[in-house]
């Protein structure tokens, strides 16, 4: 379990951060801004999730609220660790679990007959929002992989949290206002 004494400890002050095995990074390295970009990922799903109403769907999120931060410990954590010496590592089974509620979702949507904007309900809006960001997330988490290999079933977690996040977005404009649908040169 995690204490905290003090939230300040002056390691930082010289631009570097810890990794969970110890060792010190830059913080400008892109492995820095996965982590960080997945910490900013769980936080506007945070906002999200504070304005959905109790059920089956926030309980969902606060649990992947919860494995964000997992995720976040195991890009900290550099891969390729003997096995057993950092066990908080994304399995292929949590990214199978975020397959299941993708195909749980979508399976009342009507299919897409064009792009869908971000927006309706406040609560999809949120949802766009996290997702946009958790792309971003992907997005730095596969730079950083570049660098140095990050764990493969983290790159396939944070891939499919996104595509949930989508489907999620259109679930909730479909129980409310529906989707709003980008209209090709509409403004023309």
């Amino acid at each position: 379990m995690v204490k905290l004494n003090r939230i300040y400890t002056r390691t930082g002050d010289a631009g570097t951060s810890g990794l969970v095995d110890g060792s010190r990074i830059s913080k400008s390295e892109p492995l820095m801004a996965a982590i960080g970009d997945v910490d900013e990922a769980n936080s506007v799903l945070g906002v999200a999730v504070v304005q959905m109403v109790p059920g089956p769907q926030r309980d969902l999120l606060l649990g992947i609220q919860n494995e964000l931060f997992d995720l976040g410990a195991d890009v900290a954590t550099p891969w390729g660790q003997k096995p057993g010496a950092y066990d908080l590592r994304v399995t292929e089974r949590q990214v199978e679990r975020l397959e299941e509620a993708i195909d749980l979702a979508n399976d009342d949507l009507d299919p897409l007959t064009s792009f869908v904007l971000p927006g309706g309900d406040p609560v999809a809006a949120a949802l766009h929002v996290a997702r946009a960001v958790t792309r971003r997330a992907e997005r730095s988490m596969v730079a950083a992989n570049e660098r140095a290999p990050i764990n493969p079933a983290a790159l396939m977690y944070i891939n499919r949290l996104s595509d949930l996040l989508f489907v999620l977005s259109r679930h909730v404009n479909k129980m409310s206002s529906g989707d709003v649908l980008w209209v090709p040169g509409a403004s023309r």
